[in-house]
């Protein structure tokens, strides 16, 4: 018979629940804030739903009510260096984090007798107005109910993808190690996320790699046991949310979020094990939304949950168990709870009063917003990146004008080569990526000595894309940080999509252009190499598409030390493509000078004509001069660059083509995610009345590249191809 022995977490997994003693020895400054907290943000929500019930909330109002011991328990006493991030139902999360900070200067305490001050009658009335989508408001409306940030008081910013937030909470949380280390700071971050969440793998990566990493970060699970209206028993086989720490090597806890004081101390447990460094920490606090997922109804309307069920919950409500206690001990009296109460019912009208009034037209009372405090239409579309002002003064340089030394050198080594320049003048760089720590310089040899040199900014993470993206994307948002991901292959962004395009893609313009995001994205083309369909993509075509990106795609060793120069100088992510052909090809680049820029927004002609113009790029640019020099066309070859639809160079473009009156698009990938779809579109809008004939295009097969040799080569782009195109192009003219 086999022997079996039982095997156990190597990390306390707990259930905290108080006890009378509990309540009597906690401090009564500390129950009287809770209670004021908690019905601040109930009383705030019940405006919020009062607007939503008159359809004054433009789109979805997700209310807390009912969960607010969970927030408020666990925020009351963190630091003003804290943050915190959260979900789409978030007011509670963000107006916690808030309070908190606006009562630093008072111990983190409120008075019960003096519940509103001038500072938090302008958080209600900001917080309220973003809500209404304002000009007032946090983000100046545009992130709503489901992107709440204040970043002054540690409020990352709530998010409407479920398990979206976790990973850049991850980032934040490594930057507060990493920038605190030896200055005596111990600060934390806490990720806010729903029962949805933890069945998600944005949320399981990030507890990976936060246990792994040791990072400050507490998942906050607050399990209110539904997602809209599958309960969660039905959807996992352990429904004890908190079982999904250990699992990671996190130390968990379970508590009853109805209890307010359970939470802050377990709470208080989980901040000394996190601040005295020993990692990540997780609490599940089972709580209950008193309404339905969205608006002002009860789940009980809509027939999946029971009227008897949520008159159970709501006699369990946190603010009378907080209030019942303050009133066992003698600490508030009823008269002074109710006064309490009307002080901030009263905050909470003025707030809608400022930003809504009598509707004229109506014919019954009704209110509406204040026509002028709407967003001028004009802001639709500032934000989404920045203007490239960070970048005046810096010295550029194309290799003809360059004054250091220049020499005949491999493509992959001046990847390597600029990566380290930068890393050792600039102590804010981190690297990060599978394998970018081992085999001297990763897979392909572009991080060649940086973890040698720096330790402690070269990550090698889990193959987890999703996780290790999110993170890079938290580490900018902090602002101490510029993170270089490497993607082994670019066909691995769509593992990360979530992350890049709705988080780091969007959240500068979500959030009001209120902050940046500095992140650089190296990944490479593989075409040609074999490795099939699911590694060999162009992903031009698609970050094209997504706002935000900058996309540049150098063709020379020279190029790329620029690119990646001006990528890491901007405050808006980049991706800079590669592909492995020019890998190991050589060309003209510095020797020691690795410090000037890519001009942003140039392209650059490498073959003059005056028949037809080529635009091309990445390595499709040397196969198209190659065809160029056969070709019975006089043929112009522009090397673009820059491709994001802000920084490609229309004037380049535009001077060749009204020269030519003939466009052929030159490149390697698939039709259906093909970059030149959108160019060609673009390219006729602009110019039709200067082409004497339609885009012409060379792009790959419909289908991706195949590992069979034969059936890749047909699915792409290459010399022969071009050759073809040029050709009928020259019959066409009459050539």
């Amino acid at each position: 018979m086999p022997e079996e022995r039982p095997l156990t977490p190597n990390v306390d997994w707990v259930e905290l629940s108080t006890t009378a003693a509990d309540w009597d020895a906690a401090d009564p400054g500390l129950l009287s804030t809770m209670l004021v907290q908690m019905q601040v943000i109930r009383s705030f929500e019940e405006a919020v739903l009062d607007l939503a019930g008159a359809g004054l909330v433009h789109g979805p109002a997700h209310s807390s009510i009912g969960q607010e011991g969970g927030a408020v328990g666990s925020a009351i006493d963190m630091r003003p260096g804290d943050g915190v991030n959260g979900t789409h139902r978030g007011h509670h999360q963000f107006l916690a984090k808030a309070m908190a900070y606006l009562a630093r200067e008072d111990g983190g305490r409120m008075d019960p007798k003096k519940p509103v001050s001038p500072e938090l009658q302008k958080l209600l009335q900001r917080t309220l107005a973003e809500i209404l989508g304002l000009e007032q408001g946090f983000s100046r409306g545009r992130g709503g109910s489901m992107h709440l940030q204040w970043l002054e008081a540690g409020a990352l910013g709530t998010n409407a993808i479920v398990g979206g937030g976790v990973p850049l909470a991850a980032g934040n949380a490594w930057a507060q190690r990493h920038a605190d280390a030896g200055a005596g700071s111990s600060d934390l971050t806490a990720t806010y996320f729903g029962d949805g969440a933890t069945n998600i793998g944005s949320s399981l990566e990030t507890m990976n790699l936060a246990a792994a990493w040791k990072l400050p970060l507490l998942f906050f699970i607050e399990n209110n046991l539904y997602a809209v209206s599958t309960h969660v028993a039905d959807v996992t086989g352990e429904s004890r949310l908190s079982g999904r720490g250990p699992g990671f090597g996190i130390r968990s806890w379970r508590v009853d979020g109805m209890d307010p004081l359970a939470v802050y101390l377990a709470t208080k447990q989980a901040a000394e094990h996190m601040r005295a460094g020993n990692g990540p920490a997780l609490i599940e606090a089972e709580v209950y939304r008193f309404f339905h997922q969205n608006g002002p109804f009860p789940g009980s309307a809509f027939g999946y949950r029971s009227k008897e069920e949520e008159k159970a919950w709501r006699e369990r409500d946190p603010i009378l168990r907080v209030a019942g206690e303050l009133l066992r001990r003698g600490l508030m009296d009823q008269e002074a709870i109710s006064a309490m109460t009307a002080v901030i019912d009263a905050a909470c009208a003025k707030a809608v009063a400022a930003l809504t009034e009598r509707d004229p037209d109506a014919a019954r009372e009704r209110r509406r917003i204040r026509p002028e405090l709407w967003p001028d239409p004009s802001f639709v579309d500032v934000g989404i990146r920045g203007n490239g002002s960070e970048l005046a003064g810096a010295l550029t340089a194309e290799a003809e004008t360059f004054t250091g030394e220049l020499a005949e050198r491999r493509f992959i080594d001046a990847v390597a080569d600029v990566m380290g320049a930068r890393m050792d003048a600039d102590e804010s760089i981190v690297v990060l990526g599978e394998d970018v720590h081992r085999l001297k310089g990763g897979t392909n040899g572009a991080t060649r000595g940086l973890f040698d040199a720096h330790p402690d900014r070269v990550l090698g993470t889990p193959i987890a894309e999703n996780a290790f993206t999110g993170l890079a994307g938290g580490m900018a948002m902090d602002g101490r940080y510029k993170p270089v991901i490497e993607f082994m292959y670019a066909d691995f962004m769509w593992v990360a999509a979530d992350q890049l395009f709705n988080q780091i893609g969007k959240s500068r313009h979500m959030f009001g252009d209120q902050g940046t995001m500095p992140v650089v994205l190296r990944s490479k083309v593989a075409m040609g190499t074999g490795y099939g369909s699911q590694h060999s993509m162009d992903p031009a075509g698609v970050f094209a598409t997504q706002p935000g990106w900058l996309i540049v795609a150098p063709s020379t060793p020279f190029d790329y030390v620029g690119a990646m120069n001006t990528a890491l100088a901007l405050n808006d992510p980049v991706v800079i493509i590669e592909h492995v052909d020019l890998y190991s090809s050589t060309g003209t680049a510095p020797v020691s000078d690795f410090d000037h820029q890519l001009e942003l927004g140039r392209a650059a002609v490498r073959r003059e004509g005056s028949e037809i113009t080529v635009l091309t790029y990445l390595a499709m640019v040397a196969p198209a001069l190659a065809a160029a020099e056969d070709s019975r066309l006089d043929t112009e070859v522009i090397d673009l660059r820059w491709l994001d639809r802000a920084s490609i160079d229309w004037d380049t473009i535009g001077t060749s083509i009204k020269k030519t009156n003939n466009v052929l698009i030159v490149e390697q990938g698939a039709r259906g995610t093909s970059y030149g779809d959108w160019l060609s579109d673009e390219i006729q809008r602009r110019y039709f009345d200067y082409l004497d004939s339609p885009v012409q295009r060379v792009t790959g097969a419909e289908s991706s590249p195949s590992i069979s040799k034969v059936l890749e080569r047909a699915a792409f782009t290459g010399r022969e191809e071009i050759n073809a195109a040029l050709a009928t192009a020259a019959t066409n003219l009459g050539r």
